[in-house]
């Protein structure tokens, strides 16, 4: 059983797919292990750091691999390395990228999407949304601290009293809870609000204050899966203009609101930045599905009227080395569940909870219910 360690070829991902001590682990499975060459610089990680847990490093080190762990899902023009039948086991961005899954089935591999991963309680430690969303949360708090021209707790001095920052969480996912923890650990004013009514308890416990329309709807505003549903148009309304006059006294507001395999819901307009006080920061998590903020760019700083929108693309990776330490373990406990230890060869239950959900193709087709073609689902 070889397993191979791809190098990531978007130049905007620093993490990587193995650390050294999924290396140790991967061996101790009974498995050959493969690393690209400088695949974990970005992340801290040297080769003969890989080659030290039992590695081998190359260049085509995924051509003869039975199992290819990456970050991203792999490029077109990386499928031809791929030997047919070969497990790839990615974040795979499957919403709106039917023509790359159809890309993966047909080059005959069997994709796995760790972002589709069920939210059951064994499954938890193979969660890599939680994983890098914690961490986007808490490097959202400082890169907004360092946009910010001011200090964030207050400060008592004998020139003046410097005021705490007010700091509004928009959205309280995993990313949002860590994203208020943070920001009262640096000792700002915390307020918080989300549709789901179970966020209200999780909010107040951090010690920051709840804020949201708490009508009938935001009552059973949440999945059973623990997502947030898609609000009316009615109540939408109710809760951006509690919000807009709430913005207006805010000194940093950091947005995490995401809807599985929609674009992320408008939340912050272009009237409600122009609001704000000069000075005042913007930070964008959802950019990368449409952003919540209207004038948000991704990548970019936009600066209006005085109000900076943060836009940075691929947040968890601005913290690639405790990223891909995550995420690596997350890989080795799902894979771990494929492989027979006794026979330390690759065994896949089909019909695994945790499989069904997660995998995408198998045997030249989509075989995931949400992404197969309309004839054959």
């Amino acid at each position: 059983m070889r397993i191979a360690v791809a190098r990531e070829t978007d130049a905007g991902e620093p993490r990587v797919a193995a650390t050294a001590e999924t290396v140790k682990k991967f061996k101790a499975l009974g498995a050959d292990v493969a690393v690209a060459r400088g695949a974990g610089i970005a992340s801290g990680i040297l080769d003969a750091d890989y080659e030290a847990a039992g590695a081998t490093i190359g260049e085509d080190v995924t051509k003869d691999a039975d199992i290819v762990l990456k970050v991203r899902r792999p490029a077109p023009n990386e499928l031809s390395q791929y030997k047919k039948g070969a497990l790839v086991v990615a974040i795979m961005d499957p919403y709106g990228n039917e023509a790359a899954l159809k890309q993966m089935a047909d080059a005959g591999l069997a994709a796995f999407a760790m972002e589709l991963m069920p939210r059951i309680t064994r499954a938890q430690s193979m969660d890599v949304l939680s994983s890098q969303a914690n961490l986007a949360g808490y490097r959202a708090v400082v890169d907004a601290a360092g946009e910010y021209g001011r200090a964030l707790p207050m400060m008592m001095t004998a020139a003046g009293t410097v005021p705490a920052a007010k700091v509004f969480i928009m959205g309280v996912g995993v990313a949002g809870l860590q994203a208020i923890a943070t920001a009262r650990r640096m000792g700002a004013v915390v307020t918080a609000t989300d549709v789901r009514p179970a966020t209200k308890e999780q909010v107040e416990s951090l010690g920051a204050k709840f804020l949201a329309v708490e009508d009938e709807e935001f009552k059973n505003a949440q999945t059973a899966g623990g997502y947030a549903k898609e609000m009316s148009k009615e109540y939408q309304a109710k809760q951006a203009a509690l919000v807009a006059e709430h913005i207006k006294k805010q000194d940093i507001v950091i947005t995490t609101a995401l809807i599985p395999g929609r674009p992320a819901p408008r939340l912050i307009t272009a009237a409600m930045v122009a609001s704000m006080r000069p000075g005042s920061v913007i930070i964008d998590l959802a950019v990368e599905r449409g952003g919540n903020v209207e004038g948000a760019k991704p990548g970019n700083v936009e600066v209006v009227g005085g109000v900076k929108i943060v836009g940075h693309l691929n947040v968890a990776g601005r913290l690639a080395a405790s990223a891909s330490a995550l995420y690596a373990k997350n890989l080795y406990t799902f894979v771990e569940t494929l492989i027979d230890k006794k026979e330390k060869k690759l065994a896949i239950n089909w019909d695994d909870e945790i499989v069904k959900g997660t995998a995408l193709t198998r045997d030249g087709a989509i075989i995931h219910p949400n992404f197969m073609p309309k004839t054959a689902a």
